[in-house]
């Protein structure tokens, strides 16, 4: 039941923010709950990791290195570059770069596994992404929009760090001393951090109420855009250079699928809350693209590692 709650989290967040968008004066005031919920889904993502899975690092140095490079390489340019194209405004554009500068999103490893690839993987891919974030996010904002918007980058700094680095480490810590004791509700940190998303979406849309009725289509369009690019780009650079399908379709989702709610917290904390929307729009979008891709995989037959075996990275698939 709690496994089947996760895997609609597309559906609820289409629900919710649909009743934000009418009912916006129940969601609006609760701005405060995004940085909490934020923390309390990456203290979710600590808790389902264990040392192997860093550990599982070294075994496949050339592959986690790419991945992490091209997320955060291809998915700002692709932000900057869709944003350009559209005429994105600044205040709008500030969110969609900001965006495009954060960690793989959560969510991924699940959409990975439903994809038939390799989720130890992905699972490795978004710890590194993410504990790299509280450098690569602050310092590439300000290089690509911080000529046209102040970018406190210490501030920017410090609030990824309280917000993911120090969640992250508490909820490893909490499965390294009680491991074996949470095992048996292991499933529901999932299903937890799919609630705490859905909400900050629905309250992003209910302060944005306004602004979605003038920008809303532009916005979704650069976000399909944002999203369609960023698959397409890591599928196709991990083809060129001779990758497994299987890890050509991890690749694929960890580039083109992002920690949007890190986004709509940031943009909050340091932008405005229109810049919010990109992430609240990409939250949803996302899931439901990659839910898309994973259906049309997962009809293929399992797909092999190639000539030569890789080895093998142990992980958790249900975080």
């Amino acid at each position: 039941m709690i496994k089947k709650f996760t895997e609609l989290f597309p559906l609820w967040a289409v629900l919710l923010s649909a009743v934000a968008y009418v009912y916006p004066e129940y969601f609006a005031p609760h701005k405060g709950l995004i940085v909490p919920f934020l923390s309390l889904i990456m203290l979710g993502m600590g808790v389902t990791l264990s040392a192997e899975n860093f550990l599982a690092v070294l075994k496949r140095p050339s592959v986690v290195l790419l991945g992490t490079l091209m997320q955060y390489t291809l998915m700002p340019f692709i932000a900057w570059l869709v944003c350009m194209a559209l005429g994105i405004p600044t205040e709008i554009m500030a969110g969609f770069i900001l965006l495009g500068c954060c960690p793989g999103g959560t969510a991924s490893n699940v959409i990975c596994y439903l994809a038939k690839g390799d989720v130890a993987l992905s699972i490795v891919l978004t710890t590194v992404s993410t504990l790299v974030a509280f450098v690569a996010t602050p310092f590439l904002t300000w290089a690509y929009i911080g000529q046209t918007v102040p970018v406190d980058i210490m501030g920017m700094l410090l609030s990824v760090v309280k917000i993911v680095l120090v969640p992250v480490v508490f909820g490893l810590s909490i499965n390294y001393m009680l491991g074996k004791h949470i095992e048996k509700v292991r499933d529901i940190f999932p299903a937890i951090s799919a609630l705490a998303i859905v909400i900050i979406i629905a309250v992003i849309i209910g302060v944005n109420r306004e602004s979605l009725e003038q920008i809303g289509p532009l916005v979704l369009l650069a976000v399909v855009l944002h999203n369609g690019l960023g698959l397409a780009s890591g599928y196709g650079v991990a083809k060129v250079l001779k990758l497994s399908e299987k890890e050509a379709r991890t690749l694929a989702i960890e580039v083109g699928m992002q920690n949007s709610g890190l986004s709509v917290a940031l943009a909050i904390k340091h932008f405005t809350a229109v810049a919010a929307l990109p992430g609240a729009i990409f939250s949803i979008w996302h899931n439901l693209s990659g839910a898309f891709l994973a259906g049309h995989w997962s009809k293929e037959k399992n797909p092999t590692l190639g000539k030569k075996e890789r080895p093998a990275i142990k992980g958790n698939p249900n975080k």
